[in-house]
């Protein structure tokens, strides 16, 4: 059975940091690449991070550059979202996602796979 399990939010402080986990079964991992999204109340779904099928490939928007690192580890299947320096507009539902495609993207609408999320909040 195909899988995304997204694990580790939770109520943060702002300054804080968090590191979500996003762990896949029934497909072919190694043949994907990987992004992070997220939602807040009321918003659009928006591309955050994307990492390669081979972790080569990175990219970031610019709302989180400096402050997320993503990170993969295919052994384990399994790819990290570092949250560092978190801010209230951070707070959302963080959802993994992957793709078939070559490369790394943030678009959602290229995505295979959805993990169904894990809500971060960042709340003092």
């Amino acid at each position: 059975q195909l899988q995304l399990v997204e694990s580790g939010g939770g109520l943060v402080q702002p300054g804080g940091s968090l590191r979500l986990s996003c762990a896949a079964s029934g497909f072919r991992f190694d043949g994907n690449m990987i992004a992070w999204f997220r939602q807040a109340p009321g918003k659009e779904r928006e591309g955050v991070l994307c990492i390669s099928s081979s972790g080569g490939i990175t990219n970031y928007a610019d709302s989180v550059k400096g402050r997320f690192t993503i990170s993969r580890d295919n052994a384990k299947k399994t790819v990290y979202l570092q949250m560092n320096s978190l801010k209230p507009e951070d707070t959302a539902v963080y959802y993994c996602a992957a793709s078939t495609i070559g490369g790394c993207s943030r678009y959602k609408n290229l995505m295979n796979y959805w993990g169904k999320g894990t809500l971060v909040t960042v709340s003092s």
